[in-house]
């Protein structure tokens, strides 16, 4: 099997580290945003998405969205669970996962789609849709700041898929905009820094 990979990107980021988490090594290859190389026609003969990550088995399978290959790899090694350990721990995971996505990770991709200099030329952009996201990004951290106030890691005790999301959504979006966690959510800053701690980080 093959990961094709996109070096800095937020959503292949979530694969490595739930790799890394795992203890699994993956050959990966890396495909250039920048230089387009995901919209070259033999990526989109894998994806016609031309989105990154994908997953290709050996029989030519392809898996794409982080979040599906890393539920594969759960399949495959249980040990240690990142989605959960019973019915109701897996539904609360995928609570929390779900709520990280619509609250946090998608708006600050909005913000960085619509107001960086990135995407000039490359997309429409609506700077005053990239302002709007910008506010629900502070929702989203007053929402995980509540969460986190009695809880270790953002849907309990244990560190699950929903911590690597939101923990990719600060490394990447929230670094590059300067829309980090500070004294107006300490409870959010100490996940965000134990988080950033872990081996798996480096990955």
């Amino acid at each position: 099997m093959k990961l094709y990979d996109s070096a800095g990107a937020p959503n292949p980021r979530r694969v490595k580290i739930f790799l890394a988490e795992k203890g699994i090594e993956v050959p990966v290859e890396d495909v250039s945003i920048p230089k387009g190389e995901h919209k070259a026609e033999a990526y989109l003969a894998r994806n016609p998405l031309g989105q990154v990550p994908i997953l290709e088995l050996d029989d030519g399978t392809v898996i794409a969205e982080s979040t599906a290959i890393c539920r594969y790899f759960e399949e495959l090694h249980p040990e240690p669970p990142l989605f959960g350990t019973d019915p109701l721990d897996r539904a609360r995971v995928a609570m929390w996962d779900r709520h990280v996505e619509f609250n946090l990770f998608i708006p600050f991709a909005q913000v960085f789609r619509n107001t960086h200099d990135f995407f000039k030329g490359r997309i429409p952009q609506v700077a005053e849709w990239g302002e709007l996201n910008k506010k629900a990004v502070a929702k989203g951290f007053d929402l995980l700041d509540r969460q986190l106030e009695g809880n270790e890691f953002i849907s309990g005790a244990t560190y699950t898929i929903a911590d690597i999301t939101a923990q990719c959504g600060l490394d990447f979006f929230g670094r590059i905009l300067k829309m980090l966690p500070g004294d107006d959510h300490k409870s959010l800053a100490r996940w965000y820094q134990a988080v950033s701690a872990r081996p798996s980080a480096g990955a």
